[in-house]
């Protein structure tokens, strides 16, 4: 007797797609067989890449930021004795411009990044000079450079 429709099969399994393999011992098994297919997946980090960015790495460590410079050591010093001149300890100085004690000693230690607005304060307060080229000189009352810029304009200028 010969079927007109084709045979037809019961109990066999047909192929199946693509699987996950869950243990070591499987994936030998189907190596073995042939029937492993791979994508090897990279992340970010394993990437194959040029040689672009090693060079571009390189040339940045080459050109680093320097660091921003630190306070010199004269305007610690200088800090250190106009406070010692007016009496006061550096939790009091540093009430008296409003910061912490922590700012006020990374300054007379000279490791703090110069401020231009502590400075100012130190030097209003301690009535020193804390910036450019006479460091610890005392400052003159604001008064007295009025009263000469008065009496220089009254002065007669001898030219008519």
């Amino acid at each position: 007797m010969s079927d007109p429709w084709g045979t037809t099969v019961i109990g066999n399994r047909t192929k199946q797609g693509p699987s996950v393999i869950r243990n070591a011992g499987d994936l030998n098994k189907a190596r073995l067989k042939g029937a492993v297919e791979t994508d090897r997946k990279l992340s970010q980090a394993n990437k194959v890449t040029s040689g672009d960015h090693a060079r571009i790495a390189k040339l940045d460590r080459d050109n680093e930021v320097a660091p921003p410079p630190k306070i010199a050591p004269a305007v610690g010093k200088a800090i250190i004795q106009g406070r010692n001149d007016k009496g006061l300890t550096q939790k009091d100085l540093a009430q008296k411009i409003n910061e912490t004690p922590r700012v006020l000693q990374d300054y007379e230690s000279g490791k703090a990044v110069p401020s231009q607005v502590v400075l100012s304060k130190l030097e209003r307060v301690l009535e020193i000079k804390l910036r450019g080229a006479d460091i610890g000189k005392k400052l003159e009352p604001k008064g007295k450079k009025k009263e000469e810029k008065k009496d220089g304009a009254s002065a007669p200028s001898g030219s008519k």
